[in-house]
């Protein structure tokens, strides 16, 4: 969640402390006073001296494998960037679209003679912009 959103650990840390969706996602209650940014930095360092992140994927990959993902000897890549950098794709493509969809909305609360005057294809560009990003979710 983190990443998606592109925070700092700061940052993450405040979500937790006063975001409802954060909380629900984490499984705390609503009343959960959150934890200090620190507390990230200190489990990353523990997942790695522990070498617990080789065996999530382990795990992983053996999952994987029992619902006939991965072959049993194919090559398996580990680097993600090219998933991350998808999913950050994504992102912003949907952020557009919601800003385009909200613009929208608000002039049509403004304005709504101009806004019937403006060309169809305009206002079709926040579907054309949903469509591409299902076609980018279908190539993933």
């Amino acid at each position: 969640m983190q990443f998606l959103e592109n925070l700092s650990d700061r940052q993450a840390a405040q979500a937790v402390q006063g975001r409802i969706d954060w909380k629900y996602a984490l499984s705390l209650e609503l009343t959960d006073p959150g934890f200090d940014f620190s507390v990230l930095s200190e489990f990353r360092d523990r997942l790695i001296a522990g070498g617990v992140e080789q065996q999530i994927l382990d795990k992983m990959l053996l999952k994987f494998q029992e619902r006939k993902l991965l072959s049993a000897r194919g090559k398996q890549r580990t680097d993600s960037t090219h998933i991350l950098a998808v999913i950050r794709d994504l992102t912003r493509l949907e952020h557009l679209g919601e800003t385009l969809r909200y613009a929208l909305n608000a002039v049509a609360e403004v304005a709504p003679i101009w806004l019937k005057s403006v060309d169809r294809k305009l206002l079709r560009l926040p579907l054309a912009l949903r469509r591409a990003q299902s076609l980018k979710n279908s190539s993933v």
